[in-house]
């Protein structure tokens, strides 16, 4: 388990970085909104997809899956501070279903961070 754990925990955290690419490269209406209220649309749309994209695929390799924990804990801290200052935890009626998959792929991107943190070369 001591094994199984990080890997699973690397895996779901991909997954929900890389799934939400459709959105954010499609210019979903929701994507779109979102990043028009933060004032970054259209560019930070891209940039934010691009680093995810990043981030999820070094969440896979085992050698840079500390980067890509760190990575993912910068971007979704970013956007957990919009939900808080400029967005609201509810968006277009979604019940908080995206603030709350921020806050659960933060804490998961933390304890991979710690759980890789020997991996981690300057400390």
């Amino acid at each position: 388990m001591k094994k199984k754990l990080p890997l699973l925990l690397r895996i779901l955290v991909a997954i929900i970085l890389i799934q939400t690419l459709r959105f954010k490269f499609t210019a979903h209406p929701d994507s779109v909104y979102i990043f028009t209220k933060v004032g970054l649309e259209p560019y930070g749309r891209i940039a934010t997809g691009i680093t995810e994209l990043i981030a999820g695929i070094l969440l896979l390799i085992p050698k840079t899956s500390w980067i890509g924990a760190m990575l993912a804990l910068g971007i979704i801290g970013g956007a957990i501070m919009m939900h808080l200052t400029k967005l609201g935890i509810e968006i277009n009626n979604d019940s908080g279903v995206l603030f709350i998959t921020a806050v659960s792929t933060f804490v998961f991107s933390a304890i991979i961070l710690w759980m890789e943190r020997k991996e981690i070369k300057f400390f």
